[in-house]
């Protein structure tokens, strides 16, 4: 009975049976023109004091030795020192380091070969050009190394995504999401709610098999319908802190807002270290939306300064409130920010009412508008003189003329951004694209069906559903389309 049963599990996996051997299975995806080599420059364009430029396939032996004639490859992943020449006239083209990876210990899985060139842009062009007189090479395309990668198995598609996002990574947390993908936590975790299908799969398959049999212990099916409640779960809570991963990925929505003369534009421009946006000591200034992205406290964000919020005393004005009014329904997190020497101003008081305290209070369903109240112009206190009434909601202090408070803001920040995009040094792996999400989702829905099957065949069927959304999630089974769309946004050289 045991031996048909693992003959279920098998058959049920329908693949790698370790999270190991998953991962470093080819996809079965061909690489674009697989059978050529490809060569590239992997380092920035420009002059730089070094270039490195890299070869992918079968001829990268043949290219590094046509280029170091009358030398052989050097030691495996030793550099060597040699000199480069064109092979059509043998002219020196540099004296370079070069490094010999032969597949498949190499990052694309191929024999890969390395040239570590002086930076400037004629000897860059002169060896690119000799590698494409080597036959059999030619010019690679955006992504092709990273693409040869995954469809050698060095890489998931989740793993590549990493790789993606970590080129282009302009703050520390998306540096350090990045880093988690690349690793595989996203894939490992995906791997293993695989498993957990796998086994509930063969279960019910066993049942059907051998249930009238009487082969099979008790409590089968009630150890697959456990499993797949408890993943359930698990899918949900991701599900769930989907869109702080995608907000860590593109950036968080913050709104400054406050009645006229606040400070708001001088806040945007001490954020953003730039003058975003005009500061003018007269009301109304900032008439539209002006929106700059920045870091803010090492997360992505999208700065929005805004009109000043009170009745506009002209129709542009007017619509620049409107405009002010879609953004805070809009933002993630508000700014808001009142002159702390003007608390007690009809503007300030009808903000505090209008804006700051519904954001404060709780929704029905427990969740509430992220706020940081700032109490700008701190300098224009009297020292020792008395503090802001105590009716104002918890605030900072803050004097965007002196920068006095920039660091306590730039914290508080940090904390709440932390909570609206997720903190990548802690928890869960985040689901940073929509594709991650739609499988979950798609891998949830499909386990809804079922519990509601009334046929155990349909019930196998809908598990095995949805274990091909989470096998495609890692890149197993992925269609040309989207592997072209993922790998479009890579940099020629990657």
């Amino acid at each position: 009975m045991w031996r048909g049963l693992w003959t279920l599990v098998t058959r049920a996996a329908h693949g790698p049976r370790s999270p190991r051997s998953c991962m470093r299975q080819a996809s079965g995806a061909p690489a674009p023109g697989s059978g050529a080599t490809i060569f590239a420059l992997s380092s920035g364009q420009g002059r730089c004091g070094i270039a490195v430029i890299r070869t992918s396939g079968p001829a990268s032996g043949h290219a590094l030795r046509s280029l170091t004639a009358p030398r052989d490859v050097p030691p495996p992943r030793s550099a060597c020192l040699r000199l480069l020449s064109d092979p059509r006239t043998g002219e020196p083209l540099d004296r370079a380091l070069v490094l010999w990876f032969p597949g498949p210990q190499s990052f694309t899985g191929e024999d890969c070969a390395e040239f570590h060139v002086h930076g400037g842009p004629a000897v860059v062009s002169g060896v690119l050009q000799a590698l494409g007189s080597v036959p059999g090479l030619r010019p690679a395309e955006a992504g092709e190394f990273t693409r040869r990668a995954f469809a050698h198995g060095k890489l998931s598609l989740t793993e590549v995504e990493g790789l993606a996002d970590l080129i282009h990574a302009e703050t520390e947390a998306q540096r350090r999401q990045a880093l988690r993908q690349l690793d595989g936590e996203l894939g490992h975790l995906c791997r293993s709610w695989a498993e957990t299908l796998t086994k509930a799969l063969a279960h019910v398959e066993a049942y059907i098999d051998f249930g009238e049999d009487d082969n099979l212990e008790e409590g089968v099916l009630e150890r697959a319908d456990s499993e797949v409640r408890e993943l359930e779960v698990a899918l949900g809570a991701h599900l769930r802190d989907a869109r702080r991963g995608q907000r860590l990925r593109s950036g968080a929505h913050v709104v400054v807002a406050g009645p006229p003369n606040a400070g708001k534009s001088s806040l945007v421009n001490l954020l953003s270290r730039k003058p975003v946006s005009i500061v003018s000591p007269e009301p109304g200034t900032t008439r539209d939306v002006l929106e700059t992205p920045v870091d803010l406290a090492g997360f992505p964000a999208l700065l929005s300064d805004t009109a000043g919020l009170r009745e506009g005393v002209g129709p542009v004005e007017q619509e620049g409130v409107r405009r002010a009014r879609e953004r805070l329904e809009q933002a993630d997190l508000i700014l808001a920010v009142l002159d702390a020497s003007d608390l007690a101003s009809p503007y300030s008081c009808n903000f505090l009412d209008t804006v700051v305290t519904p954001a404060g209070a709780q929704s029905p369903n427990g969740s509430s508008q992220r706020l940081l109240l700032v109490l700008n112009k701190s300098d224009l206190l009297l020292p020792g003189g008395p503090e802001p009434s105590p009716d104002v909601p918890p605030h900072l202090l803050l004097s965007c003329l002196t920068g006095e408070g920039l660091d306590g803001l730039l914290e508080a920040l940090r904390k709440e951004l932390a909570e609206v995009c997720g903190d990548p040094a802690t928890g869960p792996p985040l689901l940073t694209r929509a594709r991650h999400q739609h499988h979950l989702q798609s891998c949830l829905d499909a386990l809804g069906l079922y519990k509601q099957a009334k046929d155990l065949a349909l019930a196998a069927e809908a598990l095995r559903v949805a274990r091909g959304h989470l096998t495609r999630l890692t890149g197993g089974g992925g269609t040309e389309e989207i592997l072209d769309l993922i790998f479009r946004d890579f940099c020629v050289g990657k």
